[in-house]
């Protein structure tokens, strides 16, 4: 989607606002040299790629030439860490903005168990309100109030009310726990369009952009051509439920938002947007400093629906940063003094079937009797106990043992379950939330964290499980492959863990800081950029240096 030209569908449309408003770029002052004692800049732009890896970084950063390219002439941290051990799309954008570790912001989990809901479903989606009527995990409504802490936006708006905060995402988790609760405006991609919050209209600008993504998504679309730095990558692999992926170049039929949104085209849509309410909001342009956020989903999605190594995470790559310099190009027209901060959500792990074809032949995929409900149902069996007996959200992470126990049968029930997880061969570690609770949150750089260390990040003991099990390493929680879903994230391990953090203001010397730091260090660093107080002792992370040599950004 080239937005400088207004040339796609979507942009097209968005061009109705006018044109670019603010100082032309060949009038702006010349770029001076950023020092501790330049002036703040005027617009923040943060965006999270879901899915980014560090291995995705390193594998394609040599062939950037947009947008990716130029983050990776600033600030580079290529060992940045979401340091926790439940390494799922929600949890993980709770900390960008937040400067809090799982355990603090309570988003432990995309999905979490409360056994005392008032509703039959005892499952909680991160970003619900489950007291909504009729409701579900599934058919929820969004909510942020499972959000224990405030984001940078919520501590700008409290400075500054006039200050302006704008949250765009492909994944409602996304723009709602980066957004946080004061924002200007919020929204994400649906089938319809855009949406937010129930009972929130749309801006105007908003519900055009809306209309035209609609649009887009109506139409059909024919594949794209592969470039040729993604020929090797062009390789089918079959799949267990028949079918391949590999080599598919994101063709689809009208109307199909499942392929939409797991492709470039819903990226674009996402960052035409943030530009065109930039644009209308004069963000950027006031006394004060604006928040824009911009959370990009199809990485993800591309990831589980295809894998991390085919030609469709090529081409995703390809055009994420193409995409990215077209956004860029279009802020560098304002005039405006902007800096970008660009981490992800969580890592990611290709599918065991290519893995096992590319020198990994241990990667395996998880025996299906490691689910809560079939290991539930085997350990009530043998106790005598009432079913259900196990709650969880698959074969690993947080497991909530039924409320309606006694205390022996409790203890009977967690003894026998953690012995039976334990002995199976796929499985590295079961931790109780008894010793979880016991154990400190780590101070040290997350490189060096212990299983115990990356799981107490993640734990809470009002909403964490009563045990939490670990797979091995190369196992993918996903019993069987199938069209749409064939690889995944989540574990403690650090392909998981491990992402870019990029940072890019002109006049800002680049340099690189190979050793570990942290998604929680972002808030510190930006609020330090903007002279923004913070209350170090309520937060994880720490202020990150972004001037080259002697001078100290961290004000």
């Amino acid at each position: 989607m080239k937005l400088k030209n207004c040339t796609a569908l979507i942009a097209a449309t968005l061009c109705l606002a006018g044109p670019a408003a603010g100082l032309a770029q060949d009038s702006a002052p010349a770029v001076q040299k950023v020092t501790a004692a330049t002036p703040a800049p005027k617009l923040l732009v943060v965006v999270a790629v879901d899915q980014f890896s560090a291995d995705l970084f390193a594998e394609y950063r040599s062939h950037f030439t947009g947008g990716l390219a130029r983050l990776a002439s600033g600030v580079v941290f290529p060992a940045g860490y979401q340091a926790h051990g439940a390494t799922e799309t929600c949890p993980g954008h709770s900390t960008i903005l937040t400067g809090n570790h799982p355990a603090h912001t309570g988003i432990i989990a995309n999905n979490y168990y409360d056994l005392s809901a008032a509703r039959a479903d005892k499952k909680l989606y991160c970003a619900e309100d489950e007291t909504a009527p009729g409701s579900s995990s599934k058919e929820y409504v969004a909510s942020i109030d499972h959000l224990l802490v405030p984001t940078l936006g919520d501590l700008m708006k409290a400075r500054d009310p006039k200050a302006q905060v704008v949250s765009v995402a492909g994944k409602d988790r996304a723009a709602i726990m980066m957004g946080g609760r004061r924002a200007d405006e919020l929204m994400w991609l649906t089938p319809k369009g855009l949406t937010g919050f129930k009972g929130v209209t749309l801006s105007p600008t908003a519900q055009q952009a809306s209309a035209a993504i609609a649009a887009a998504i109506a139409e059909p679309r024919p594949g794209l051509t592969l470039p040729a730095d993604c020929a090797s990558h062009d390789i089918a692999i079959p799949l267990d439920t028949g079918g391949t992926v590999g080599t598919g170049r994101f063709a689809r039929d009208g109307g199909d938002f499942r392929r939409f949104k797991a492709s470039p085209e819903a990226d674009g849509a996402v960052l035409a947007t943030a530009a065109a309410l930039r644009q209308v909001r004069k963000m950027g342009e006031g006394s004060g400093t604006d928040l824009l956020i911009v959370g990009l989903s199809a990485t993800d999605y591309v990831g589980h629906g295809f894998g991390t190594e085919g030609s469709e995470m090529c081409l995703q790559m390809m055009s994420l940063d193409r995409e990215l310099g077209d956004f860029f190009a279009q802020l560098d027209a304002t005039g405006i003094d902007y800096e970008v901060a660009l981490t992800a959500d969580h890592g990611g792990h290709d599918m065991p079937e290519r893995n096992r074809q590319n020198a990994w032949p241990g990667a395996q995929r998880v025996d299906p009797a490691l689910d809560a409900d079939a290991m539930g149902k085997a350990v009530a069996e043998e106790l005598g106990l009432p079913q259900p007996l196990l709650y969880g959200d698959g074969p690993f992470g947080d497991m909530y043992l039924a409320k309606s126990l006694t205390p022996e049968q409790r203890r009977a029930a967690l003894a026998a379950l953690v012995a039976r997880y334990r002995a199976h061969p796929q499985v590295e570690a079961v931790v109780t939330g008894e010793e979880l609770a016991q154990w400190p949150i780590s101070k040290r750089a997350p490189d060096v964290w212990s299983l115990m260390d990356k799981l107490r990040a993640s734990y809470n003991p009002e909403r964490s499980g009563d045990f939490i099990v670990v797979l091995k390493p190369r196992v993918t929680p996903i019993p069987e492959s199938g069209v749409g879903y064939v690889a995944t994230h989540g574990s403690v391990w650090d392909y998981d863990r491990r992402v870019p953090i990029l940072f890019w203001r002109k006049g800002l010397i680049g340099f690189e800081q190979p050793n570990a730091v942290m998604t929680v260090d972002i808030l510190p660093t930006l609020a330090a950029q903007i002279g923004l107080p913070v209350d170090r002792t309520k937060i994880d992370g720490r202020c990150l240096d972004l001037i080259s040599g002697p001078d100290d950004s961290c004000r």
